[in-house]
């Protein structure tokens, strides 16, 4: 049987920034907190991710000793700002439906555990960044984020992958401590825009950017439209404001060439106008929580974001897509986002599509002209800052 450290060194080849071990033993803390916050987590038992069941891993893989956790950096290269804008940088380059890259090295990992005696399972709901601290690759956040010991210049953007093994290896020394710095005063959660970081390591994921951009069931909340922003799929606010994350985004890196290549079928209006064949071959591929099925959800975020711009060059596009729209729950975005854009050429957009229009919709329209357009004001507004979304 290879030894730890011929075992880390396989780990560096196939690709991984570093490696750790720990027991199987189950994870007590984490279950408790499942069963405490029941109420918050619901939604994933719901939805089939059997969070409870994944923090023993003995459900995982019968006769589990030890866990082999490796580190995959997913912030490696710069990313486009016009992508940065809109999705979460761990998303920019993610292959797993492809399995051109993460899952070739994943699997060579576990062939090579395999040619050793080694039996191996890659479990997606055990607490991964819990398995990594226990292993001693780094540190939690106040945001909840895991925060390498070396990686990233010991920033979170990383990604802890944990293997469940039949094999014992002495553990590494646990590192379950919260790194942030006192005088950070807890800017991750003063960041949060929509209120989900609750307190030091306190999440209520269904309040997450992330989670209401892919997961959350419904039209997006009205009080959570405007906080939401311009975030398309996925948030990084709380990364972007940490000062342990300063050092790294500092840093000059060459442009990742795949995300640059993705600019053109990422844009908004490309995604508020896209068909189910547009979807499977140019989105899915690398944004995958969400189906065809939910192609509405895909539009309504590039509506809502559209919205939040407050550039009226969005408005024929948002009109256009109104016409277009069979989906209650887009065209009821479109409203709103045409009345948070404001102007005059969104009244006359929202006047003309208000007769025949039905409950939801028409509430929805109701209330942009009463609030966007009220006294008589035309509610002209400027581009926001950062520029308009033209090229």
């Amino acid at each position: 049987m290879p030894s730890k450290q011929e075992i880390i060194e396989k780990a560096y080849e196939c690709g991984f920034e570093d490696a750790g071990f720990t027991t199987a033993e189950p994870f007590a803390s984490q279950r408790a907190l499942l069963d405490q916050r029941r109420e918050e987590y619901g939604w994933a038992i719901r939805s089939g991710l059997d969070l409870p069941a994944g923090t023993d891993p003995q459900t995982i893989l019968p006769g589990a000793k030890s866990i082999i956790v490796v580190i995959e950096a997913y912030f490696r290269e710069a990313f486009p700002p016009a992508l940065e804008r809109h999705f979460g940088r761990c998303y920019l380059d993610d292959d797993r439906m492809t399995g051109n890259r993460l899952g070739k090295r994943i699997k060579a990992f576990r062939a090579y555990l395999r040619d050793n005696g080694i039996d191996s399972k890659v479990p997606f709901h055990l607490p991964h960044r819990l398995a990594a601290a226990r292993a001693g690759l780094g540190t939690f956040g106040n945001n909840c984020l895991f925060y390498s010991r070396k990686v990233a210049a010991g920033g979170s953007w990383v990604t802890p992958i944990a293997l469940v093994v039949d094999r014992s290896f002495a553990p590494d020394e646990p590192t379950l401590d919260v790194g942030c710095p006192d005088w950070c005063k807890n800017a991750c959660i003063a960041a949060c825009p929509t209120g989900a970081l609750k307190g030091p390591r306190h999440i209520d994921p269904r309040r997450c950017i992330s989670y209401l951009t892919y997961f959350g069931r419904g039209a997006t909340p009205t009080d959570l439209r405007e906080p939401m922003g311009l975030c398309v799929y996925g948030c990084d606010r709380c990364q972007n404001v940490c000062p342990r994350n300063s050092p790294w985004l500092a840093r000059e890196l060459p442009m990742n060439r795949k995300a640059a290549g993705m600019v053109e079928d990422f844009r908004l209006e490309k995604l508020l106008h896209m068909d189910k064949a547009f979807f499977t071959e140019k989105i899915w591929p690398h944004m995958f929580y969400m189906s065809d099925a939910d192609l509405w959800r895909w539009k309504s975020n590039a509506a809502r974001a559209m919205g939040n711009t407050r550039d009226e060059a969005y408005v024929p596009e948002l009109a256009r897509a109104f016409g277009e729209s069979v989906d209650e729950r887009v065209a009821a975005m479109i409203a709103w986002a045409l009345g948070r854009i404001g102007g005059d050429s969104a009244r006359r957009a929202l006047e003309a599509f208000l007769p025949g229009s039905r409950s939801p919709v028409r509430e929805e329209i109701e209330a942009a002209l009463a609030t966007s357009f009220r006294c008589g004001s035309s509610g002209r507004r400027g581009p926001a800052s950062g520029g308009s979304h033209r090229r």
